[in-house]
């Protein structure tokens, strides 16, 4: 690095004229909407322009109290910009907070910059670690550099002076000063980025994408249904232009599930902002469902399990050589003067091997392709690293002076003699080496790791270890921490293609595992139904954390791995984990049982206006009784149920969940309103009469659907349906004219009591039987495969005893 000396790098007044011509190296597109996007989304929505075309429908025919509706839609609106925007604040102060720096040259000092603060022309210093962040060209020193994000392979590239460095590769090992010579949009991070934003625009949580689909399909039903709902209503019952019109956006209205996405938004927007203060961040808020969903966790030793510092424990002189205790300690001690400390193992060699003398003729970097690193003394190459790669067919003869280290718990090095000079183009090993001694070295087990791995285990997330290290060494950690299945572990170098799936199986811990070999494993386990997170903090986990459903890595790796994943643990503490995936299973399961309660009255309506034009009658209902339904039977409850805690294990896919605690109540309601409607034909109940018992009835229903879902009941969910039948009464007796309610007669209430009592029988045994049905969908989801009639009795049985 002696060139450096020439180096002077750009002068402020340089910098500032390049970012003035836009040769800065700033993202293409920002990873957050500006307000301006943010309030255009959620006011130019599809559905705000149906209720804006009801409205003027409404006001031409002069229906003034059915606007009811519109205040409910435009509160909506604005709690989902405040939300949004709020959260976008909390997420992007926390992206600066922690922005990813890099080393460049300016003024003649090395400084920290951040990398979309670089611009065209920069000198920056990479070393061991740092992903190279715009395309550069070498201009001193030598660096390994992988590839594998670009090309798919993992061999290791050198890189001498004038070389080209591609943005998204990452340094292995060694150290240069580059040249920055296209930045910004013109750099090939910037299309790989683009492109990996654009897949994964596309690859949505299940929840949302589920929600998405409904609201789509709801979308393209109501105009074809609401146009044959006037057209019936106007010509063939000829009851009015006036009329017709309420009738009609009755219907519609009440099959536009309007709060659910919005409650959706919201709620996933609030989870990131809490995880932020947590010192969790959220690359994608989705990912969050997606963790809560996550049934097997791969993780690594060193920085998850132990803590990533490593220290030196002792070294001991192989029986097979001829030197002392303290010729050995001295040896290494000259090995370490020579060697960078540039990883977590030199540097504790460092630490504990100190007064070196002897100055080396060559030396060969530590790669993760060899596992060794070496220097060159008198045409004789001293090497260290791991036992299994140094001695390669010498193994079996030597395995018996350190296993019992591993055993122990110790990562073992070997120091060896090798009798030709290597260098970093030829550090191939050929022949056979003198072993020495070995190097004991330890990770102390971080302290919450226990209790973590047993969180895991009691919610039932399998844990499996993959490591570099020794199997045995990885094991014994693996143990100490209190993983299940510690002792299960296999060598990942004796699994041939096509074996790993059965490999998963078998085993919990996996050592001596090669980069590409971790996406091997993590596509196994998702081919057999699983679905995987994968934490990491080197440069050797991306791969598989790219390819893994959920990423999570610590901040104190390095910054390619915290770039390429989806949560980043700010503290590097992995104790975090239980609070994230409680955090996914509160979002997810109180969505799950608040989209419930908003498609009974979509099944209701639904099912009602078919019914209507069947029968060639009006739909029953007016929009303000609807919006009365609504706000305290669905819309109220399910925003405070929202934040209610709630950590149980997601069960089940998203649609077939929801339906089947929805559907019970949707029917019970279409059932009750319809025969009301037919009987009032006879006894002759008046339009307004029908109007508010449906009104009623669907209330209480509404009540008892709540209750149901709600179950078992606590204090929290008491209160809030304290609060609900709070609004109603309030309501009814306040505001009666704004929601068109009428003084029952006794006809009506008479049919009132006899309805709601056949409902509560209806819903009772509809609930079982779909609780049933959801059992077996479950169990069917479980297994990933067809059962048989025993297993379908069983489920069904199960979901019933539960009612009972």
């Amino acid at each position: 690095m002696s060139e450096k000396t020439n180096l002077t790098g750009l002068s402020s007044a340089e910098v500032d004229q390049r970012i003035k011509n836009g040769q800065i190296n700033k993202a293409i597109d920002d990873q957050f909407k500006t307000n301006s996007q943010i309030i255009r989304e959620n006011i130019f929505t599809y559905f705000n322009l149906i209720f804006a075309v009801l409205a003027v429908l409404l006001i031409f025919v002069g229906a003034y109290n059915d606007l009811t509706f519109l205040p409910v839609i435009i509160l909506n609106t604005i709690i989902g910009i405040i939300q949004e925007i709020r959260a976008k604040r909390v997420l992007s102060k926390l992206n600066v907070m922690n922005a990813v720096e890099v080393t460049a040259l300016r003024n003649s000092e090395e400084v920290k910059v951040p990398i979309e603060k670089l611009v065209k022309d920069d000198i920056v210093v990479l070393k061991t670690g740092d992903q190279i962040p715009a395309d550069a060209r070498v201009i001193s020193g030598e660096v390994h550099v992988n590839e594998s994000l670009l090309t798919g392979e993992s061999d290791e590239i050198l890189k001498k002076k004038g070389d080209e460095l591609m943005s998204g590769s990452f340094v292995v090992s060694g150290t240069v000063y580059a040249v920055l010579e296209k930045v910004g949009k013109d750099s090939y991070i910037s299309r790989l980025t683009m492109e990996a934003k654009a897949m994964s625009s596309i690859e949505q949580s299940e929840m949302v994408r589920s929600i998405n689909k409904l609201i789509k399909w709801v979308g393209v039903i109501i105009i074809p249904l609401g146009i044959a709902l006037f057209v019936q209503a106007y010509f063939f019952n000829d009851i009015g232009l006036k009329r017709s019109i309420v009738s009609m956006e009755a219907a519609l209205i009440g099959m536009i599930p309007e709060g659910l996405y919005l409650l959706t938004t919201i709620a996933l927007a609030l989870s990131a902002t809490r995880l932020a203060r947590q010192e969790v961040m959220l690359h994608d808020m989705k990912s969050v469902e997606t963790l809560a969903r996550v049934n097997v966790l791969c993780v690594d030793k060193t920085g998850t399990i132990t803590e990533p510092k490593m220290a030196v424990e002792k070294a001991v002189v192989s029986k097979a050589s001829k030197m002392s205790e303290d010729q050995l300690h001295q040896l290494i001690a000259d090995f370490a003067k020579n060697m960078p400390a540039d990883n977590e193992t030199m540097k504790a060699i460092h630490d504990y091997f100190k007064n070196g003398v002897k100055q080396a003729s060559a030396i060969v970097p530590f790669t993760s392709v060899n596992k060794y690193s070496g220097v060159v003394f008198n045409n004789e190459t001293i090497i260290i690293g791991a036992p299994e790669m140094v001695l390669r067919d010498q193994f079996d003869q030597y395995k018996d002076e350190f296993e019992f280290y591993a055993a122990e718990g110790y990562r073992v090095l070997i120091v060896a003699q090798y009798a030709q000079a290597l260098n970093e183009e030829n550090s191939t090993l050929n022949e056979e080496v003198q072993p020495l001694g070995y190097i004991l070295l330890s990770n102390p087990i971080r302290k919450e790791a226990k209790a973590t791995f047993e969180y895991f285990g009691k919610q039932g997330v399998e844990i499996k270890v993959i490591s570099g290290d020794n199997p045995v060494t990885v094991s014994r950690v693996a143990a100490q921490a209190g993983i299940k299945g510690a002792d299960k572990y296999i060598d990942a170098q004796t699994i041939k293609d096509g074996e790993y799936e059965e490999a998963v199986k078998n085993y919990q811990v996996f050592g001596r595992v090669k980069p590409d070999q971790k996406r091997k494993f993590v596509t196994a386990l998702q081919d057999l139904g699983n679905t995987v997170a994968m934490t990491g903090d080197g440069v050797n986990d991306i791969l598989a954390m790219k390819k893994a459903d959920c990423s999570i890595a610590m901040a104190s790796g390095n910054s390619a791995a915290v770039q390429a994943s989806q949560v980043v643990l700010l503290d590097s503490n992995f104790a975090r984990m239980p609070e994230v995936v409680n955090e996914g299973r509160r979002v997810v399961n109180n969505i799950q049982r608040s989209a419930s309660l908003f498609l009974v009255k979509n099944i209701f309506s639904f099912l009602m206006a078919i019914f209507s034009l069947v029968m060639t009658i009006n739909y029953p209902l007016q929009p303000s009784q609807i919006t009365l339904i609504s706000a305290f039977t669905i819309g109220l409850p399910s925003f405070l149920l929202a934040l209610e805690s709630n950590h149980n294990r997601i069960r089940g896919k998203f649609i077939p969940s929801v339906l089947a605690k929805a559907f019970p109540g949707g029917i019970t309601d279409w059932l009750a309103v319809a025969i009301l409607v037919v009987a009032g034909e006879y006894i002759n109940l008046d339009h307004g009469q029908v109007g508010t018992t449906a009104t009623m009835l669907l209330i209480l229903v509404g009540f008892m659907v709540m209750y149901h879902i709600s179950a078992p009941m606590n204090k929290f969910r008491f209160i809030v349906m304290l609060l609900s039948v709070l609004g109603i009464v309030l309501s009814i007796i306040f505001l009666n004219k704004l929601f068109a309610l009428n003084m029952l007669k006794p006809r009506s209430i008479f049919m009132l009591a006899v309805l709601f009592c056949a409902a509560t029988t209806i819903f009772r045994w509809l609930s079982r039987i779909m609780d049933g049905v959801a059992e077996v969908l479950v169990v069917f989801d479980q297994k990933g495969k067809a059962m048989t009639f025993a297993d379908l009795h069983d489920s069904y049985k199960r979901g019933r005893d539960q009612i009972k």
